[in-house]
């Protein structure tokens, strides 16, 4: 694993990609016959979030963690108790075949997360844990309204300062565009970043969600590869501003 940047070393930055890809292993196969739609729709994975993962690792100087398998096999990014862990298709499989895939693929990458934080918290330093997202344009019916999203929880205070300076680095070099935070989902919803906060301190521990609009990926090849500079860079000014910071 890379080491972050002398500019930054007051953080060490974690990127993470619970839904990288649409993948069915071999042995899974049977379950998604006839379901090609389904799993090249955003049910089956986050289009360009992967692409836009590497861009940050590479920008921060910041390791990877990232799974291809689709979150219609089992989503990584819910908790164990979550009703969407398995998706309805996956529900239909015998209990021991749901078992197997939380030993394979679920558990396995969780824990890799979990410790390479806290490994860093351990040694004293500070964590910001990016974790790379994107959303359908069109929900329900209803549009959103928003370029990107900054998903964190508001009583923390770390996470509030960098998804402010995120945000407004993102603006001075791209002002119109929307950047929303809380925005399309609420940051305190169940998730990979929600279980790592019960885990580790505030103040050691910084989880932000990235939501990118799919339209960027899917439909503007151009403006996805603007935002894939703009968007990592943005940050790395919220973080050096961080880390500069008394």
């Amino acid at each position: 694993m890379t080491a972050i940047r002398r500019a930054d070393r007051g953080i060490d930055v974690l990127v993470t990609c619970e839904h990288g890809g649409n993948r069915i292993p071999r042995r899974y196969r049977r379950w998604f016959e006839g379901r090609d739609r389904l799993l090249a729709s955003h049910r089956g994975y986050d289009p360009g979030a992967l692409a836009m993962a590497h861009s940050l690792a590479q920008a921060l100087g910041a390791p990877l963690m990232a799974a291809t398998v689709s979150r219609l096999l089992v989503e990584l990014n819910r908790s164990l108790r979550h009703p969407d862990l398995f998706s309805t298709v996956m529900r239909t499989a015998p209990e021991d075949v749901r078992g197997e895939l939380l030993e394979r693929y679920y558990l396995p990458y969780r824990f890799a997360v979990a410790r390479w934080v806290e490994v860093r918290i351990a040694r004293g330093r500070r964590v910001l844990h990016v974790s790379s997202h994107s959303f359908a344009p069109v929900f329900r019916g209803v549009r959103r309204n928003a370029d990107v999203g900054l998903l964190y929880d508001p009583s923390r205070r770390l996470e509030v300062r960098l998804c402010g300076l995120w945000r407004r680095a993102m603006l001075q070099r791209a002002p119109a565009w929307t950047v929303r935070r809380n925005y399309p989902y609420q940051g305190r919803s169940d998730g990979l970043v929600t279980t790592l906060r019960r885990t580790f301190p505030a103040s050691r521990y910084a989880g932000i969600e990235l939501e990118m609009n799919q339209s960027l990926a899917r439909r503007q090849p151009a403006a996805f590869a603007q935002a894939r500079r703009l968007v990592p860079r943005a940050l790395r000014d919220a973080v050096r501003c961080v880390s500069d910071a008394p």
